[in-house]
């Protein structure tokens, strides 16, 4: 794509006709935060050419990435060391790098949680601008890729770099906001291929982004402005979680009226147009869709809008583990168990399919739920063997996940499916367990006795 096709007068600035700003030399790119969206990046930039410097603030991700090892599921050992085998990627603590490589381009992918009020919280953002703003030097691209709320790159994050590096956004310095794609676990989604939405803090800002991006990306989507392109991210965002929200609602209402919703789904996708399947769930999981809507509801007050479709979604979908545990009570009752008690088993920790990421999945709401309750809880998933420290269920922290046996599985009262890793047998499960909870449908085509599988 043209970096000047945004524009109706054709031009942008005064870099048209201009070579790239790193004059025909590697690029030099320092990617900060290692985690599920900044390491598959850094490592695509090394794919393409750049000089990578991956900077993180735990000493323990930079030493494992530096020995070859990868502590992400869906990224191997191999695609570590073939970017350490030439001598394009390294990891480190010292944000210094920044202006000793120096880096062409700094692009920040750190975390945006939710503070205990649901509030948005761009500590992380702030440090992190802190951190580098004393390294970065004339010319630099500094660009945003963590979800955040509209204004956070220019209200927020531009000062910060403005004060502690004495440069100016905009003319000493390019400030630009492009927000972060990364589909976990699908192995058809690489960085490469999916569009690179990016807006700049001026058209200037904005070229000199598309000229980093370029080398790694093969379809840019320049946007007029760092506000527009975090509002675009929350509206992938938002239309996702409010999708989710109506299927979550109708698969209470079918269910109450003897109706199965998946197979409403599968047979309302048959449609070809105008018609798009989202599926129900034990509850909303991930870094991305359990966060991101409320931090335009949060921004939305200051404009004295409110937000009632993405309230009224929260609502829905965070009821969804209560669902759950009421259904579990359901299938004990009809196999003469209370809940207090029993012993269950939660399969399934990460928040989807396939991926070593249990970030806000709903599966520690329902262990929550069911502890609360009275039953005695433990969780199977193989790709996570042990709980870590976590901020919001630490109490959770060093639990094992239990063996996938018959023996093991046969002695608890009842399982829940909260996550369907294809790695699952979920025949073997049909046979070792004689009362199932499934939330993803996961038990669909397997051979189960009448009354042994509850959908929730």
């Amino acid at each position: 794509m043209s970096p000047i096709s945004f524009f109706p007068s054709g031009k942008i600035g005064e870099c048209v006709g201009r070579p790239p700003f790193y004059k025909g030399a590697k690029m030099n790119i320092a990617v900060i935060g290692l985690g599920y969206v900044g390491l598959p990046l850094a490592l695509q930039f090394a794919r393409a050419g750049a000089t990578v410097i991956g900077l993180d603030i735990d000493p323990a991700k930079v030493a494992s990435l530096n020995s070859g090892r990868s502590y992400i599921k869906h990224i191997s050992d191999a695609d570590i060391a073939s970017a350490l085998a030439t001598s394009r990627f390294s990891a480190s603590t010292d944000f210094s790098l920044i202006r000793t490589a120096p880096a062409h381009a700094v692009i920040i992918c750190v975390p945006t949680p939710l503070t205990k009020q649901r509030e948005p919280d761009i500590s992380y953002i702030l440090e992190t601008g802190r951190a580098i703003a004393p390294h970065l030097v004339p010319g630099t691209v500094v660009v945003l890729e963590s979800t955040t709320f509209p204004g956070t790159t220019d209200e927020y994050l531009r000062p910060v770099l403005e004060q502690g590096s004495g440069l100016v956004a905009g003319r000493d310095f390019h400030l630009a906001f492009s927000p972060e794609r990364e589909d976990p676990g699908n192995p058809q989604s690489r960085v490469s291929d999916v569009p690179k939405v990016i807006g700049g803090l001026t058209p200037l800002c904005l070229h000199k982004a598309m000229e980093v991006y370029r080398l790694a990306v093969k379809t840019l989507v320049p946007v007029s402005s760092c506000r527009t392109a975090e509002a675009v991210k929350l509206l992938e965002n938002i239309f996702r979680s409010v999708n989710i929200a109506l299927v979550n609602e109708l698969k209470m209402v079918y269910s109450a009226m003897g109706i199965d919703i998946w197979e409403v789904i599968e047979a309302a996708k048959t449609k070809p147009f105008g018609f798009m399947p989202f599926y129900p769930g034990p509850g909303l999981g991930g870094h991305c869709i359990p966060i991101d809507p409320f931090y335009l509801t949060w921004k939305a007050r200051e404009y004295g809008q409110t937000t009632r479709f993405i309230e009224l979604a929260g609502e829905i979908n965070t009821r969804m583990p209560e669902y759950v545990v009421s259904r579990t009570i359901e299938a004990l009752n009809h196999h003469g168990k209370p809940l207090k008690g029993s012993k269950i088993l939660v399969i399934g920790l990460a928040y989807k399919a396939d991926v070593d990421d249990e970030r806000e999945s709903p599966s520690y709401y329902l262990m929550d739920l069911l502890a609360k309750y009275g039953a005695e809880v433990s969780y199977y998933d193989p790709y996570i063997p042990v709980i870590k420290p976590t901020r919001e269920h630490s109490h959770w922290a060093g639990t094992k996940s239990v063996t996938w046996d018959e023996p093991t599985i046969s002695s608890f009262d009842a399982c829940i499916i909260s996550t369907a890793h294809k790695e699952i047998n979920w025949e073997e499960l049909a046979r070792w367990s004689k009362c199932i909870i499934d939330t993803r449908n996961a038990m669909a085509g397997v051979k189960t006795a009448p009354q042994q599988v509850w959908k929730a």
